[in-house]
This record gives C-alpha cells, sequence and structure tokens, in this order.
C-alpha cells in the first residue's frame, strides 16, 4: 500500500479560527489547494502517483496557543475536521492527531479522544512550541502515552527559523525548516527519547534536515559535549523514521539511505507545497536515486504501512 506520511489539508474555517485567535502566519496556508473542497483534484494527483493513501497532519498550522482554552477548541474543531474527512473518504485519508500544546494535561486529553473515539495513527508536534523544545519535560508525558500505545509521533518544521534572528522571512521554508528539522531530532537524540521511548514511533520530516551529513560527527562529539546522551546518535537515529520529502533532490536521499538506512525511510510528498510535477516527483525521484529495486519498494509501498499499523486491509475508522 503506497501511503504518503506528509500531507496537509485546512479548511478556512479552522484557519480562521487560527487567526482569531492570534496566529499571524496562516496565509501561507491559503489558496494551495489544501481544502476539503479540493478533493477531486487532489485525488486525481494521487492516483497518477500511485499513492493509495495519505496521513493529515496540520503542522505547522497546529493549535498552539498560551491561552488554553483557545488551544482546546482549535484542536477540537480540526481533530473533528480530520475525523469527518477520513469519515467520509476512509479509503484515502487517515490522520495524526493534533494536540492543544502547551497544556499537557489538556494534550493527553484530546490524544485519547484523538486514538479512541475519531480511529487516528498517532499525534503530530512542531519542531518546537512556542518556543519550547521538543524535549522539554512538559512533552514527556505525551510521549509516555503514545509509546504505551505504539502510536506514532509526526515532527513538522514549525516555520519559525528555529527562533535564529539570522533566518528571517526570505528563508524561513527553504533553508529553515530542514534546520528545524535538524534540531529537533539532536534534541530528541541527545535528550534519549528514542530509547526512553522505544515503542512510539517518531518520524521526522525531511529526511532528517541535516542529520544524515552530521552523524558521524555527533558520534564523534558527543561523550564531551553532551555526555549524558544515552547512547550513539547514529544508533538512536536508527531508531527513528523519515519521510522522503527533499523536493526530488536524489543526492540527499540517497545519503539519507546510506546513513539510517533505506529501511528508515518512508514516503512523504508534502501536499500542497508540492503539488502538479512536483508532486509526481516526490514518488519518481525515489526510484531514481540508485536504490535497490527491493529498498525503493519498500519506502514506497511498504514502511510505512508497517509502521503505522496499515498493513493489513484498510479499516474504516
Amino acid at each position: 500500500m503506497r501511503i504518503d506520511v506528509h500531507a496537509h489539508l485546512w479548511s478556512e474555517v479552522y484557519l480562521d479560527l487560527l487567526e482569531r485567535f492570534g496566529n499571524t502566519t496562516t496565509a501561507v496556508h491559503r489558496g494551495l489547494g489544501a481544502g476539503p473542497e479540493g478533493l477531486d483534484a487532489r485525488f486525481a494527483l494521487m492516483d497518477r502517483a500511485g499513492i493509495d493513501l495519505q496521513v493529515l497532519s496540520t503542522a505547522p498550522a497546529s493549535p498552539h496557543f498560551d491561552n488554553e482554552a483557545h488551544a482546546v477548541e482549535a484542536a477540537q474543531r480540526v481533530n473533528d475536521e480530520y475525523a469527518e474527512t477520513v469519515r467520509r473518504h476512509p479509503d484515502r485519508f487517515r490522520a495524526f492527531v493534533s494536540l492543544p500544546l502547551p497544556h499537557t494535561d489538556a494534550a493527553l486529553v484530546e490524544l485519547g479522544r484523538g486514538l479512541d473515539d475519531l480511529g487516528m495513527l498517532g499525534a503530530a508536534i512542531t519542531t518546537s512550541v512556542l518556543g519550547r523544545p521538543v524535549d522539554a519535560p512538559e512533552f514527556l508525558p505525551v510521549y509516555a502515552e503514545l509509546d504505551r500505545r505504539g502510536a506514532a509521533l509526526f515532527v513538522h518544521p514549525a516555520g519559525v527559523g528555529a527562533a535564529s534572528p539570522l533566518i528571517d522571512s526570505t528563508m524561513t521554508w527553504s533553508a529553515g525548516a530542514p534546520i528545524e528539522d535538524t534540531v529537533a531530532i539532536t534534541r530528541l537524540i541527545l535528550a534519549g527519547i528514542p530509547s526512553r521511548f522505544p515503542n512510539m514511533k517518531i518520524i521526522g520530516g525531511h529526511l532528517g534536515g541535516a542529520l544524515p551529513m552530521l552523524l558521524t560527527r555527533m558520534d564523534r562529539q558527543y561523550t564531551w559535549e553532551a555526555p549524558n546522551t544515552p547512547e550513539r546518535p547514529s544508533l538512536a537515529a536508527r531508531r527513528l523514521w523519515f519521510d522522503t520529502v527533499a523536493h526530488a533532490h536524489t543526492p540527499a536521499l540517497r545519503a539519507a539511505a546510506d546513513s539510517f538506512g533505506a529501511d528508515r525511510l518512508v514516503l512523504g510528498t508534502d501536499f500542497p507545497y508540492q503539488t502538479g510535477e512536483a508532486f509526481q516527483e516526490a514518488v519518481t525521484y525515489v526510484r531514481q536515486a540508485g536504490l535497490t529495486d527491493k529498498d525503493v519498494t519498500a519506502v514506497l509501498d511498504g514502511t510505512a504501512a508497517d509502521v503505522l499499523g496499515l498493513s493489513g486491509p484498510i479499516d474504516p475508522a
């Protein structure tokens, strides 16, 4: 089964709610064909690419607000919208739970509702949450619950330039996003999250950012720079999975396959930010990267289903 683990869908109602609560970045998500009213064109794209199923996530348009009531209302709204979309199209969509972070207790309640009542596959989190890193202590109960359930955690850039003033609006998504991926996954590794919660299936975005180029460097330096790291970073990285969104750059895909193992890669398209020909290339470039036929088949049609527990027939939620 060909599953796209990195795809987005937002209604204008949800984006309007985020804006009303103070989110000033919703414009980047509008007018791209990512709403529930554009599904026929979306399904046609999926069919041309041979994609059976997309797993929807709201990040970076996440329901993250300091005001807990706002965060909860936004999370419930979008999770209900996703559940209805999946109910209408159970053969084309699944979803990750959007969490009302940074409010841990409320996030645990919504996580339980999303997994138990709405049939979702795991949760999505951004690479930082209102300035808090992904290894912040307040998020550990969420990870513990995902671990208890053997569910997935999808980590997506927040679009905040890794909180660096040097990453301005001219490079927020071109360079800033993969830097955020790199920093977030590195923090999870150095904090020992992958080994502490081995049943939680962490999926990093964009091939892990620069991580494929850094693993040996990290292995050689962590003992003096981060001596409390519980295991070699290169070993910890192989406890995770990474989506293949790399804008059809085959050298990046080969580096990730060589660094993590092709068995740790899962298909992603980043719809609607890659659409049309770019959407097709998100699939075809996997075949052009010099991987073995067996590895290509696993990346495109096998590993994601195993990770998400969808290897059998699709069971409508």
